[in-house]
């Protein structure tokens, strides 16, 4: 067990990005109903997790982490859950070809309800009024009654995870991530378009070789990996008395697992190293992400990688940088430096949403997809010149024919983002964007296997 470590020892550090809950006895009562629930992943599973990391650390595999940006109670619809469990195959695809290498895929889902906010306070012409923090945490519209932070919300965030993790898992293990209905994924609105036609060569590719397999006695009836996909669940660990809650110790190995999600991610506001989050998430044996912004000192990220993975474990560990367009080869080449002249082993994976967020002339949150791409090309490009392994993605993804973002091949404008614009927080791709996102990434990794 790690020294002097208890699943509550958070609450005696510095902490931030914290609701005021006014009901403190609530609270409590809360936590207590969550901590007696079933668990909503398994310890092994996310043991298992942590061995295909292991693989992405050793430059034999590659990363893909995708999904909402905040999850939210009105739109939890299957259909939803599908259209994105559907994309995330596709772009695992199109980056297996890529790569050469099988994908690790993990979503965004199933918990990503708690966000964290430049502000605690939102304010409307005369009106101020607690932030949107989440819909585990408060309700997306500006009124009092639903904008004060509620812990009964934490109940019902439970409930939908549950759901939707039962959905995910029968999509995977239950025949439609089988490689025979790969035709079948592209969805309606993305098949007319330039990227579904790029979509359904690469299949046809695919049942081609099903087929030559297949006269060999090799197909999806006789072995397993052609039928189903590992799929897991993260989530950025914020509100840490829910997580505390479902954090339990795992009989078969003695250590504590968060039960909440397969892996964790500690944000970029809250990363610091004598704080809450960091504490919290230094004892669990979780795969743990670390978003990793502008302000992170080499000196310091090596203290932050000394906390969390004391070991040295391959696969513990995934560095997310979000760096923004035109900023990577400024910070992320010394970060790179320090940690491999430490011989730390780390998962570097990139998250090129949040540091090109801006907002329209039209008033809207959006991120231009060319921005994203080249702050992509840009971290690919200097890991290649680093001799390390650009090993991942991390993106704001959904299924849904939303228009969030601007750019790609649809060519969305400004004008267009009021059209389909259904965010809880902050913009992110629909299906077309993120699989020109994939074909852009699958052709830069095979020019490097090249």
């Amino acid at each position: 067990m790690t020294k002097d470590w208890t699943k509550d020892s958070w609450r005696k550090k510095p902490i931030v990005q914290v609701p005021d809950y006014d009901d403190q006895k609530l609270v409590k009562d809360v936590e207590g109903r969550l901590s007696t629930y079933p668990p909503l992943v398994f310890a092994g599973e996310a043991r298992n997790l942590k061995e295909d990391l292991a693989k992405v650390c050793r430059g034999e595999a590659f990363l893909l982490q995708g999904g909402d940006c905040a999850e939210s109670f009105a739109e939890h619809l299957p259909d939803n859950i599908r259209d994105t469990f559907r994309v995330i195959l596709q772009m695992a695809i199109v980056l297996t070809f890529g790569a050469g290498r099988p994908v690790v895929k993990v979503g965004r889902m199933a918990g990503q309800f708690a966000k964290p906010r430049s502000s605690s306070i939102e304010k409307q012409g005369d009106i101020e009024l607690p932030s949107y923090r989440g819909d585990i945490i408060n309700d997306i519209e500006f009124d009092k009654s639903v904008r004060n932070p509620d812990p009964e919300r934490q109940i019902m965030a439970y409930r939908q995870a549950a759901s939707t993790l039962n959905l995910l898992r029968a999509f995977a293990q239950g025949g439609y991530a089988n490689l025979d209905h790969v035709h079948q994924w592209n969805l309606d609105f993305v098949k007319e378009s330039k990227q579904g036609e790029q979509y359904e060569a690469l299949a046809e590719r695919i049942s081609e070789s099903l087929n030559f397999m297949n006269a060999v006695g090799i197909n999806s009836t006789t072995t397993a990996k052609l039928r189903s996909v590992d799929f897991y669940t993260s989530h950025e660990s914020l509100l840490l008395g829910y997580e505390e809650s479902l954090t339990r110790l795992d009989s078969t190995s003695d250590d504590w697992y968060d039960t909440s999600a397969h892996m964790l991610w500690i944000g970029d506001r809250t990363r610091q190293p004598d704080g809450a989050h960091i504490e919290f998430v230094r004892g669990i044996k979780n795969p743990i992400g670390l978003k990793c912004g502008p302000s992170l000192d080499p000196e310091e990220l090596i203290r932050l990688i000394d906390i969390i993975n004391p070991d040295n474990e391959e696969g513990r560990l995934t560095l997310i940088t979000r760096f923004g367009e035109n900023n990577v080869e400024k910070h992320l080449p010394s970060l790179i430096k320090r940690v491999k002249s430490e011989g730390r082993n780390v998962v570097w994976s990139c998250d090129p949403m949040h540091g090109n967020t801006i907002t329209s002339s039209t008033g809207y949150k959006t991120r231009p997809l060319d921005k994203i791409i080249n702050e992509v090309k840009d971290f690919i490009g200097v890991h290649n010149s680093e001799g390390t392994y650009a090993g991942g993605i991390h993106v704001e993804m959904t299924g849904q024919n939303v228009t969030e973002c601007t750019g790609g091949t649809q060519k969305i404008s400004e004008e267009d983002l009021a059209d389909r614009y259904h965010t809880h927080c902050d913009p992110r791709l629909n299906a077309n964007q993120s699989l020109d996102l994939a074909f852009l990434i699958s052709e830069k990794l095979k020019e490097i296997r090249s």
